[in-house]
């Protein structure tokens, strides 16, 4: 009964419009009271600094700004026309260049936000003159940047894999199979729509000018090639990784292509800056909630329920991804790693489901929530992007939801969907 009362304080505040560090800091200290009245103060603090302070939490501000300063250079438009040069002469050329560009710069950036800032503009017109319709446009791009919380380097990813232990290799590979399987869903719906209105193809691009879009994208092309044939090759770690990407972004912004300037560097740190501390503020009270649980025992209690009513882990991931699509209607992704997984991660286990394989279900169910109303961060950060009501994103986000739920049914029961390719790099 004082859990289910915790549960509506939250639930309360989150009705309320409280900032989520209360809406989950709040309850947790009040469950202190109830379920450890004589832990010292000093513990919360302890549990609060020591839950950050993991070097593989670094990789996440490397990561922001090596994003931020690529959405704001060039690379995402050498990426875009690379591909285009290549692509958009096919029947609905645009809009596979779309959903192709976004996951080629999902694999060098690891947001979807930074992802629809840095291409929306970009793509948007094109896909219009083209003659796709605006709805169908806006949800095109809104829903091909979620492949950047999949494709690594992939934050959300490094967050669970802190939240678990689980490889941070395992879980980009595994990321990369799901993100290219989602990206393949989405080209086909591309396929439908062009076929419906008759979208016009690019014309053919010249071999000449598909040479010239080689030679000024191939640098950007570079940055996924380093990242990940680093992590897996064992030259090193996620979070070195990430230190790389911003050596290497600034030395190709700067240096090569000179799109940048140090005035705008420090711009962007500041902005990256303000992104990180509001993660890691979450990131630190997350550690908090994650403790609390534990000593409610709250995993346990979960454990014992599905064992004593012999419930399997099909029925489980059943209720595990309507519960995690609930929540990403409301609920920002990080809050939802930091207060759900801790608590449903033990479960999983004890049902036998591989730790990637559940790490993937998650990540794609905080996919979904990123687009889905009315809350969802994609939709805004799209409307804001494009100057377009979120009404009209919207509406033509619809089919890629329904395009996403029915990938997340093959991942969730299909589970070499997301463990082959990570079994396959660990023999």
């Amino acid at each position: 009964m004082v859990l289910v009362l915790l549960l509506l304080l939250a639930a309360a505040l989150l009705v309320l419009g409280f900032e989520m560090f209360l809406v989950m800091g709040v309850p947790a200290i009040a469950s202190r009271y109830v379920y450890q009245p004589g832990l010292p103060d000093i513990v919360i603090a302890q549990k609060m600094m020591g839950g950050v302070n993991v070097s593989t939490l670094l990789a996440i501000p490397f990561f922001i700004f090596a994003a931020d300063l690529m959405a704001r250079g060039t690379i995402a438009k050498r990426l875009m026309d690379l591909i285009q040069r290549n692509l958009g002469h096919r029947a609905g050329g645009i809009g596979h260049t779309t959903v192709v560009s976004c996951m080629s710069f999902g694999a060098v950036c690891g947001s979807a936000p930074a992802t629809v800032a840095a291409l929306g503009r970009l793509l948007k017109p094109e896909l219009v003159r083209a003659g796709y319709s605006e709805r169908f446009s806006l949800g095109l791009i809104a829903s091909s940047a979620e492949c950047a919380l999949l494709i690594p380097p992939s934050i959300t990813l490094l967050v669970y894999g802190w939240l678990t232990g689980t490889s941070i290799a395992a879980l980009f590979a595994g990321g990369l199979s799901v993100g290219i399987v989602l990206g393949l869903a989405f080209l086909a719906m591309v396929h439908i729509e062009t076929r419906r209105s008759g979208a016009r193809p690019d014309p053919r691009a010249s071999a000449a000018e598909r040479v010239a879009a080689l030679k000024a994208g191939l640098l950007a092309l570079g940055m996924p090639v380093i990242i990940l044939g680093g992590i897996y090759g064992g030259k090193f770690t996620a979070t070195e990784a990430a230190a790389v990407s911003v050596a290497y972004a600034l030395l190709v912004e700067i240096g090569v292509y000179r799109s940048l300037g140090w005035r705008d560097v420090v711009d962007t740190a500041q902005a990256s800056a303000v992104t990180t501390v509001t993660i890691f503020v979450l990131l630190a009270m997350g550690s908090l909630v994650a403790y609390f649980i534990t000593l409610a025992q709250v995993p346990n209690l979960l454990i014992a329920f599905f064992q004593d009513n012999q419930i399997g882990w099909i029925s489980f991931l059943l209720l595990v991804n309507l519960l995690l699509l609930v929540a990403g209607m409301f609920i920002d992704p990080n809050s939802i790693l930091l207060v759900l997984v801790p608590t449903l991660y033990p479960v999983a286990v004890s049902l036998g489901i591989d730790p990637v394989h559940f790490g993937l279900i998650v990540c794609l169910n905080i996919c979904i929530g990123m687009i889905t109303p009315p809350f969802g961060l994609d939709l805004f950060v799209t409307s804001t992007t494009l100057d377009r009501p979120v009404e009209t994103v919207v509406a033509g986000i619809w089919p890629f939801i329904a395009a996403n739920l029915l990938v997340l049914a093959v991942v969730s029961y299909v589970p070499s969907v997301s463990l082959l390719l990570p079994r396959l790099l660990a023999n």
